[in-house]
């Protein structure tokens, strides 16, 4: 067979044969998961897709559209990201428990675990720590696992157990550990930074550093290269208190303010969510925003809007921890799906080959 044939559209009824119990599987999680939340009380809502902004974080990159007014005039417009922003301005009306399946569009994002349009499953506790969402997301991976009777998770021949107890560590200790670079002796009390000193530990342990590298890039670089690989094998691993500088929408941690509430969570090696205590401080948000912004025009040359309403609803939300999980990510690992589009009903077409 040529190699470089073209592989059959998804919908090719054998190609569809081979993707249907994965499919039928995801149905069953979904199913599961929302009755989970009912049973916690939470209501699940529903969020427009169209938004002033996709979201602030430097590195995200969205797709732009324009809305036309009643008179012609046109509008400039962005398929959220995230649900974030608006599920907050709910928690701000006065919810407390929400949960959401949203459709999400990510532009410059296709591969084995990424694809354009996904489903963002995000549910948010007001008056509640970030560890209650560890707890939920403990629950839901054996839930998932229990629903397609598969009992792990799996992705390219490792395996994670939801059923034992996650190995819970810090960003900090997880630097320490994976790569011998002590990280938080390049943040300051303040949260600022000192790229020079992260660069040194990093040469000093083989790490490539380029000149043009800001402190941001060699962290993602360690976290990339040294530590997401070697996380989540055997059970689940709960990586927390990432620095202040990387966890723009989170507040920062009693115990140290050099760190915040955001913990990701690994099986396989795989990141499958991001929770956060929220930062409800309408000024540092916008800070923060800007300070993300800025590093986006540096790196990409453009920049988004900041929403009003989002930074104007942070004075009336309730101390409260959210989290983000990537739904298709969870099917697949119960599953033994070794591709996100064997997982999407009708994946997104594919565009410049």
């Amino acid at each position: 067979m040529n190699s470089s044939a073209k592989a059959s559209p998804w919908w090719t009824p054998s190609v569809h044969a081979d993707r249907r119990p994965f499919l039928i599987g995801r149905n069953a999680i979904q199913a599961a998961l929302r009755g989970f939340f009912a049973r916690e009380d939470f209501i699940e809502v529903d969020t427009a897709v169209l938004q002033i902004s996709p979201g602030n974080e430097a590195h995200l990159h969205a797709f732009a559209t324009e809305a036309l007014t009643t008179d012609g005039q046109k509008a400039p417009f962005y398929m959220h990201t995230s649900p974030e922003f608006a599920c907050k301005k709910l928690l701000a009306a006065g919810e407390e428990r929400i949960s959401c399946f949203a459709h999400v569009y990510r532009n410059r994002e296709r591969g084995p675990l990424h694809h354009p349009e996904f489903t963002m499953l995000e549910w948010y506790r007001a008056g509640e720590g970030y560890e209650s969402l560890m707890m939920d997301c403990v629950r839901i991976l054996a839930l998932a696992t229990e629903t397609v009777k598969t009992g792990k998770l799996t992705y390219r021949g490792a395996e994670s157990d939801p059923f034992a107890g996650p190995e819970r560590i810090s960003v900090a200790e997880a630097f320490e550990r994976h790569a011998g670079v002590d990280l938080l002796a390049s943040v300051a009390a303040d949260g600022s930074t000192d790229r020079d000193h992260l660069a040194a530990e990093l040469r000093r342990v083989g790490v490539r550093v380029a000149e043009d590298d800001g402190w941001a890039d060699l962290f993602s670089r360690v976290l990339v290269e040294k530590i997401e690989p070697r996380l989540g094998f055997g059970r689940i691993t709960i990586l927390d208190e990432y620095p202040i500088s990387e966890a723009a929408l989170a507040r920062p941690s009693a115990r140290d303010p050099r760190v915040a509430e955001r913990f990701e969570l690994y099986a396989c090696g795989v990141e499958l969510a991001n929770g956060f205590g929220e930062l409800t401080d309408a000024a540092e948000q916008r800070r923060r925003f800007e300070i993300e912004m800025a590093e986006k025009a540096r790196v990409y040359g453009e920049t988004y809007p900041v929403d009003e309403d989002f930074l104007a609803a942070l004075s009336l939300m309730p101390e409260a921890s959210g989290i983000a999980l990537g739904f298709d990510r969870l099917v697949m690992l119960a599953t033994g799906a070794s591709r996100i589009d064997q997982v999407l009903w009708a994946p997104v077409a594919e565009v410049g080959r």
